[in-house]
């Protein structure tokens, strides 16, 4: 087993001279050191890690119907446990991953600013619960009322 502790990995100079805005030295520095190859795979991961910056998607990996089954349904849902304050952390990690998921998708029924804020707030609640916030098992139960938001979206 090897241990790479204290390891440090540094940069080219004209890397970090680039990456901290010193564009004027860090291209200087590079045409210098730097062959052409060396800079296009510096800019190419540099476009990778600015594309890669994105923690939400704008479209829903799971749809309403799949969040429900999956953390809502039953008397042993991840929902309920949470509820009960008998929920593992990777349950509260998994809700708020739920929960996120379901404020992406669009309500079949009712009206669009409702659902954003009745979905959202069960988000925040969800990732109250997952960061272990004071609080936040209050929070929870507040916004996990079914009937509330089922009464308004959930279709006939």
């Amino acid at each position: 087993m090897t241990s790479h502790e204290g390891t440090v990995f540094r940069f080219p100079g004209w890397i970090c001279d680039l990456i901290t805005g010193n564009l004027e030295r860090g291209y200087a520095s590079m045409k210098s050191h730097a062959t052409p190859k060396m800079a296009l795979i510096v800019a190419a991961v540099g476009l990778g890690l600015l594309a890669g910056c994105s923690t939400t998607s704008s479209k829903p990996k799971l749809s309403s119907e799949q969040v429900m089954e999956e953390g809502f349904e039953g008397k042993g849902s991840i929902a309920a446990r949470l509820s009960q304050d008998k929920g593992t952390q990777a349950d509260k990690m998994r809700m708020a991953y739920l929960t996120e998921q379901l404020a992406l998708n669009k309500p079949v029924k009712g009206d669009l600013a409702s659902w954003n804020q009745k979905t959202t707030a069960l988000h925040e609640a969800a990732v109250e619960l997952a960061n272990n916030a004071p609080g936040a098992l209050v929070n929870w139960k507040a916004a996990v009322d079914c009937k509330k938001c089922h009464s308004v979206h959930k279709p006939d």
